[in-house]
């Protein structure tokens, strides 16, 4: 997945011999169904299919497409997995290019090629009614951390952090018997924490504009791309996070809740007993907002 992880388990017995190649194993299966970088991919055969054509996927992979689903549908759209062309043609996708502002008529042209209604599940059967692509970075990390926290469970280990690229899910206590302690990071370009709260029991997932992004003429472009009209963000929420039992549900909604800003994120939220947390740049400095249902975390 391009990316680094980590995983702490606490047990009063050894754990199998084998944990760690289980969990290779695990999360190979993931890179191997929903790697965009890997030609045999499920992702990369379904996106190289003709309109009308069909797939069949794995159950790991129809429920990423469910959960993705789900968050597009009460997003109104926000949270849109094939929104990759559009990421490309500004300049911050994977393939090296000049980040530059691109033409409205290219912007309306790459349009047509955007939509997840397109996208069409029908048991482990996948299919387009257009020639758009899957990219499912924004949810498959927290997937995978829900995979490898099941697996922990099922092995009855109870005790764990477990952590993909930033994307976290914790159960249970810490080595020192108390619950795990989590920092939020401030939006800066060097790692500051903003607050430090305690979790059990539950999955966390983190989405900012901060890092990545390019200036022309005085004006900052983000890497965040609004999948509904195909321009960059232009307000000010600069990173928000979102505690729900699912990671792979976090890791969606904190990229949909990136895209349509503070108020309406909070807004939406509250509406569907999301927990969110939200920093929003004011001048220099940056201004904390959260949904209601975050408030137990703030204890």
């Amino acid at each position: 997945m391009g990316t680094t992880y980590s995983i702490t388990v606490v047990a009063d017995q050894l754990p199998p011999d084998d944990l760690s190649q289980q969990i290779d194993r695990l999360l190979s299966k993931v890179d191997n169904s929903m790697s965009t970088y890997k030609d045999e991919s499920e992702i990369s055969r379904f996106n190289r299919l003709s309109v009308g054509e069909t797939i069949e996927i794995s159950s790991e992979f129809a429920e990423v497409i469910r959960i993705s689903q789900s968050v597009w549908h009460q997003s109104n759209g926000a949270f849109d997995p094939t929104i990759g062309p559009l990421v490309d043609l500004w300049g911050f996708g994977p393939v090296d290019r000049e980040q530059q502002i691109p033409s409205t008529e290219s912007i309306e042209q790459v349009l047509t090629t955007i939509g997840f209604e397109s996208i069409v599940l029908q048991g482990l059967t996948l299919s387009k009614l257009r020639p758009v692509a899957l990219d499912l970075s924004a949810v498959a990390k927290g997937y995978a951390v829900d995979l490898v926290a099941n697996h922990l469970e099922m092995l009855a280990l109870p005790d764990y952090l477990v952590e993909i690229g930033g994307e976290l899910r914790v159960s249970g206590a810490n080595p020192e018997g108390i619950p795990w302690r989590i920092a939020l990071e401030q939006p800066q370009l060097f790692a500051a924490v903003d607050k430090v709260i305690e979790l059990t029991d539950i999955a966390i997932a983190t989405s900012g504009d901060y890092r990545n992004y390019f200036e022309k003429g005085g004006v900052r472009y983000s890497h965040t791309i609004d999948p509904r009209n195909g321009m960059p963000i232009r307000h000010q929420l600069a990173s928000v996070t979102v505690i729900t039992e699912s990671c792979a549900e976090a890791d969606a909604w904190a990229t949909a809740f990136s895209v349509l800003g503070a108020d309406e994120s909070a807004e939406l939220a509250n509406k569907l007993g999301l927990a969110a947390y939200m920093l929003v740049r004011e001048d220099d400095q940056f201004m904390a907002l959260h949904s209601d249902a975050f408030d137990v975390y703030l204890d």
